[in-house]
């Protein structure tokens, strides 16, 4: 299984907790590319994801299995190309959601693929996702929670796309969204870019991409992205997996445990040996 993750050096919690419940959970092997890019112009933070980090990730899921495999690619001259400076640079989230729509102009990138958004965790076996077919679509998607209701019935929520790399070349669909991410500021940019610039998708049950309940059985992915609450006032929350006592305290779920002590062991291995280096 191919997968796609995308993100800076401070996507590492969120690399680790997904790749752990991901792996924990598929016999298949896994192949993953993280895009990563320098864009410290817009912030001293936004630097890539760094070799020691790709490096001990590559070694947790190999300890799963021998042939699962993390390769970092960085894509900052292409970012900057293609994006540096366009409208939408400042949108709702980082830049590094627009990594994701460079894909069709990296050459080794398989014809099919799974993005995921970096605060995602498996719940049940991927394969499941990743086996669907989606010869004909260009990709497979599940609805938005509150945009298929305010913004169109089939609005997608782009943290989960199955991608069909070779239809998408054809279609040309990422090159249409990146020319929209130029030229036209939008709400959601990278997730607007790519409902608009779509020709045929493929539209999957929640199970796939499940963004409101944590501790539903039958989810295959779950997505802890930013929810609307209206009681006691309406307010949003937004606690990520590696948010382990909000998760616990707040979210109530409990669900992905085993994996969430994994990674703190993991973490602590992580920068007791980085600690060790840099003295």
């Amino acid at each position: 299984m191919n997968l796609l993750l995308c993100g800076n050096k401070k996507v590492f919690d969120g690399a680790l907790t997904q790749l752990i419940s991901i792996t924990n959970k598929t016999k298949e092997p896994v192949n993953v590319y993280i895009f990563t890019a320098s864009i410290t112009r817009i912030k001293p933070d936004y630097t890539a994801i760094e070799d020691d980090q790709i490096e001990f990730l590559n070694k947790v899921v190999k300890s799963k299995n021998p042939k699962n495999n993390v390769k970092k690619i960085d894509v900052t001259e292409m970012y900057e190309k293609e994006f540096g400076y366009c409208k939408n640079e400042n949108a709702y989230c980082t830049p590094y959601t627009l990594l994701r729509l460079l894909a069709d102009l990296i050459p080794e990138i398989p014809e099919k693929i799974l993005y995921l958004d970096i605060d995602m965790m498996a719940g049940d076996d991927i394969i499941k996702l990743y086996n669907i077919d989606i010869t004909n679509y260009e990709y497979a998607a599940v609805r938005e929670k509150y945009g298929c209701i305010f913004i169109w019935p089939d609005y997608i929520n782009a943290g989960m796309l199955l991608l069909n790399m070779k239809k998408i070349k054809e279609t040309k669909l990422l090159e249409k969204a990146r020319n929209l991410i130029r030229n036209k500021k939008m709400l959601f940019a990278d997730q607007d870019a790519i409902y608009r610039s779509t020709t045929k998708k493929l539209l999957l049950p929640r199970i796939y991409n499940e963004q409101s309940k944590f501790n539903k059985k039958d989810t295959v992915i779950c997505h802890f992205c930013k929810r609307l609450l209206w009681k006691p006032y309406p307010h949003t929350e937004n606690y990520k997996q590696w948010n382990i006592e909000e998760v616990h305290n707040i979210l109530k779920c409990y669900t992905f445990d085993k994996d969430l002590n994994e990674y703190i062991k993991l973490k602590k291995e992580f920068e007791m040996k980085k600690g060790k280096i840099n003295e």
